[in-house]
């Protein structure tokens, strides 16, 4: 057996674990949640993030179901409702400030906030071999600068609980700093990316600004950025960073108002993001997300994980 046999016969014995895990109900001491618990997904009227978001109303939490298209999302939440799921839904755009402002006041005045965020909405406009980067704007704004607007608008809204409200951000092992592939061929902007105590979020805010500067010049091909899914990849390696420099800050937050944020990759997955070519189901895909976010003692935060297990950036 060569090499890739054996690393797909691991990933195919871990999917079969975690399938497993995911039949082992909570007890009663784990279930840190009750109806009252609000979680809200977005970009969950399909894929991955409608998974999430039926999983985690299956556990008996209140789902807010999001989308930009108020039909399409209404249809995915009565799908839920008329399987007696208590899921709600609302529309919302990440990359539109008055979208947001809306969802803010509405879940406020709803529900007087969150009790767990899952930052799922995100696009891609590559398949197979394709690297165009001619949607590279639509792509940073909103994989990284949506999703960075929308942790910045829920914060404040994340309600005490001695468990910690939970934030749970759906990257890419495409957007790893130190991977073997398509990583930033930029040694120094990588160690400066890598260094969480001295990261901040405008050398996030200028790397990701530089690229898309280059792209509007043509010149981001001799920039040293990843050479597949390059739009995709830097999207995902900035919500990383955004991930572990928010856990650093949020850190300082006292007992009772803790927040802990992670970030993970569901892996290659069969849904319309990929032209449906993946080579994993939704149903194991959203398991991590829905882990991270009721685990009873899951004190850890500014990690990275696939699978249920901690990766490194």
């Amino acid at each position: 057996m060569g090499k890739t046999e054996r690393a797909q016969e691991r990933r195919d014995k871990r999917r079969q674990e975690i399938s497993l895990l995911r039949n082992i109900p909570y007890s009663d001491h784990q279930r840190w949640w009750s109806d009252d618990t609000i979680a809200v997904v977005t970009g969950s009227n399909r894929g991955i993030g409608f998974e999430i978001a039926r999983q985690l109303v299956s556990h008996g939490l209140t789902v807010v179901l999001t989308s930009r298209d108020t039909c399409v999302g209404e249809e995915a939440a009565e799908s839920m409702q008329e399987g007696g799921l208590n899921v709600e839904f609302h529309q919302l755009d990440i990359v539109d400030p008055a979208s947001i402002e809306s969802f803010s006041d509405w879940i406020k005045e709803k529900y007087g906030g969150l009790d767990i965020l899952i930052n799922n909405a995100g696009v891609n406009f590559n398949f197979g071999s394709d690297n165009s980067v001619e949607f590279a704007e639509t792509v940073i704004q909103t994989n990284y600068f949506g999703t960075k607007s929308m942790i910045k608008a829920m914060i404040p809204l994340m309600r005490p609980s001695p468990f910690g409200a939970r934030i749970v951000n759906v990257t890419s092992r495409l957007g790893r700093l130190n991977g073997r592939r398509n990583r930033i061929a930029n040694v120094s902007l990588r160690q400066q990316l890598e260094d969480v105590d001295s990261l901040s979020e405008e050398l996030i805010d200028s790397t990701m600004n530089r690229f898309l500067e280059q792209v509007k010049d043509g010149t981001w091909e001799s920039g040293g950025w990843p050479q597949v899914f390059t739009d995709y990849s830097l999207s995902k390696l900035a919500a990383n960073a955004y991930t572990r420099l928010m856990a650093r800050i949020l850190s300082d937050r006292p007992e009772g108002q803790k927040i802990h944020m992670n970030c993970y990759c569901p892996g290659w997955v069969k849904t319309a993001m990929t032209a449906w070519a993946g080579h994993m189901s939704p149903e194991v895909a959203a398991d991590t997300a829905v882990w991270l976010a009721l685990v009873s003692e899951q004190f850890v935060s500014g990690k990275f994980f696939a699978e249920r297990r901690e990766i490194n950036f």
